[in-house]
């Protein structure tokens, strides 16, 4: 097909203020992903938009296998709290709320 530029999983961003660090979750306007390389801020950084990864949650918060994850930004974690937090995918694995991270599966999509 003559107008396919790429492969959508992975999406060249400008790291935010900060920066980030390998396997670091990243949040730029609706786009979600999770950051393959270290950057110092405003350097271009790839991050994988979709598939299974394991990150760091909100600490009490408990999923189920299927359960909407959301994203804290203030905190970088992911949460199970859907007020004012954007949905960045769903639960692949039970989370208790002693667990310091879920393993969530990022779909590619805007977040919502």
């Amino acid at each position: 097909m003559k107008n396919f530029v790429q492969l959508a999983e992975i999406v060249t961003v400008t790291a935010p203020s900060g920066g980030v660090a390998s396997g670091d979750p990243v949040l730029i306007g609706a786009l979600f992903g999770v950051a393959s390389k270290s950057a110092a801020a405003g350097e271009s950084v790839e991050i994988m938009t979709e598939g299974g990864f394991d990150l760091a949650k909100h600490a009490g918060d408990t999923f189920s296998v299927g359960d909407k994850v959301y994203f804290n930004a203030s905190e970088k974690k992911l949460t199970s709290a859907a007020p004012s937090n954007p949905r960045i995918g769903v639960a692949m694995k039970a989370a208790v709320g002693s667990a310091t991270s879920v393993l969530v599966r990022l779909n590619g999509l805007p977040i919502s």
